[in-house]
């Protein structure tokens, strides 16, 4: 489903501190439910994926992919890269304190990047 995910078609919009952007966590395990692998926090502040990729390199490259995407949709994921190949991708929008729809776009257009994967 993530190739097909209507939430590719969809732009960011900007999150201004609004907190009645935030998403309830019913609503958020509803988006995550299209988004196969991505996880709730337990607080279900933010949405978090691991990837276990070929390499470094990939990990790298694949990063490398996802910055002009988050550049353009101005929302940015958080990276965490640890044992050389696993790259966590977090996503929460930090101005409103919680997950917001572009958090579940943004997963949806990663999601549709080209990976090397273990």
């Amino acid at each position: 489903m993530s190739n097909t995910n209507p939430l590719r078609r969809k732009k960011c919009q900007p999150c201004q501190g609004d907190s009645t952007a935030i998403l309830s966590a019913a609503a958020a395990r509803k988006h995550s439910a299209g988004l196969p692998g991505w996880k709730l926090t337990n607080d279900s502040k933010s949405l978090r994926k691991l990837f276990v990729m070929s390499n470094f390199k990939a990990a790298v490259e694949f990063i490398n992919r996802i910055m002009p995407v988050a550049e353009k949709e101005d929302h940015h994921p958080d990276f965490h890269l640890t044992g050389y190949r696993q790259l966590a991708v977090e996503l929460s929008t930090h101005s409103i304190g919680g997950l917001s729809l572009n958090d579940f776009i943004m997963a949806a257009k990663i999601e549709a990047l080209p990976k090397k994967l273990k």
